[in-house]
């Protein structure tokens, strides 16, 4: 048979686009299905210098075949021999993906119900139409609802599936084989009772404090950015450092060490300490609000990193060492320093 009759037979419904028959367009037929293809093949029809240009429906089946692809477009005497090559890993490549996307088998279903109802469906507070991803929810002994989402393997229960937590340290499961979601529920409440005294002093803090960062604490969080009526911090925390109890709480302790009495959240606006940077006059730029300070506490203008560091770079007497700006406030003109913490391009 001639090169053109194999490639009417191999592929039919890809066909030159010129006479010189260096341009071939329309489509390769695997398992049933079609894919849009392109061949440009030089003047001198050698393949190996031969370009495809795939659709992008071909191009995500052939993923991680590209390599098989170039190997055989190198070596194939002719494009009829290359094209029956190309159906060749192109079938393989969908039997391959059908595997992957099969469903679980009978048995997954049968046991992850069963599993359900022993531990509750009121215990669960999504599943999906595959039941292949669930949410429980539990509750610690202080009250506090928390969820933890699985992602089960179609091999369930032989191996353990993904878990998510908002928890702020990292949270794995010990599984085997007989164990089930009653086991995962356990777990998750022991290492939440670990966490209890941790997340009573954060909703303390979330409670009685004016909280500016983050917006909405999630049980993930570690860190806030709390509102204090007071200027002299560095010099307060220095000299009564000693004033530090261990069997005090922490709020407890920063109104013994500061001095002070945090902003009742009854008697005062949250607006009242989110400063706008005096750069950009905005609170949140992006994700970031103001966090460099003017150095003279009789100014303490706050303002963004980025805004800081853009006005400091525009003025001629500014100076840089390494990560560190020197120049002026933009607001009263002392010196102002700015310690850079990312990198600036």
């Amino acid at each position: 048979m001639s090169e053109t009759g194999t490639m009417l037979y191999q592929c039919p419904l890809l066909l030159p686009q010129n006479k010189e028959k260096t341009i071939y367009d329309g489509f390769i037929t695997a398992l049933g299905r079609d894919f849009r293809l392109r061949v440009f093949l030089p003047s001198d029809f050698q393949l190996q210098n031969a370009r495809l240009q795939c659709s992008v429906h071909l191009k995500n089946v052939l993923h991680g075949y590209h390599q098989i692809v170039k190997q055989r477009l190198q070596h194939s005497c002719d494009l009829g021999s290359f094209m029956l090559e190309l159906k060749t890993i192109l079938e393989a490549a969908l039997k391959n993906k059908r595997e992957l996307n099969a469903p679980p088998p009978p048995q997954y279903y049968s046991c992850l119900v069963k599993d359900i109802e022993n531990l509750g469906w009121d215990k669960l507070v999504f599943v999906d139409t595959e039941l292949s991803t669930i949410r429980l929810k539990v509750e610690d002994s202080a009250g506090r609802e928390h969820l933890i989402t699985l992602h089960l393997k179609a091999n369930y229960p032989l191996e353990p599936p993904d878990c998510f937590v908002d928890f702020p340290v990292p949270f794995e499961i010990t599984w085997t084989p007989k164990s089930s979601l009653i086991n995962i529920r356990k777990q998750f409440l022991a290492a939440l009772e670990s966490m209890k005294e941790f997340w009573d002093v954060m909703d303390e803090i979330d409670e009685k404090t004016w909280v500016l960062e983050p917006e909405k604490p999630t049980r993930n969080a570690t860190t806030r950015r709390i509102a204090v009526v007071v200027i002299p911090l560095r010099s307060k925390l220095n000299n009564n450092i000693h004033l530090w109890e261990p069997e005090s709480n922490l709020l407890q302790n920063l109104k013994n060490v500061l001095e002070i009495d945090f902003p009742a959240r009854a008697s005062t606006e949250k607006s009242d300490f989110s400063m706008d940077c005096g750069i950009c006059y905005a609170y949140r730029l992006d994700t970031t609000v103001p966090d460099q300070v003017c150095d003279d506490p009789r100014c303490g203008q706050p303002f963004h990193q980025v805004c800081l560091y853009e006005w400091l770079r525009g003025l001629p007497s500014s100076r840089q060492s390494f990560n560190v700006i020197f120049g002026e406030c933009p607001y009263c003109s002392k010196p102002i320093t700015l310690k850079m913490s990312m990198k600036k391009t």
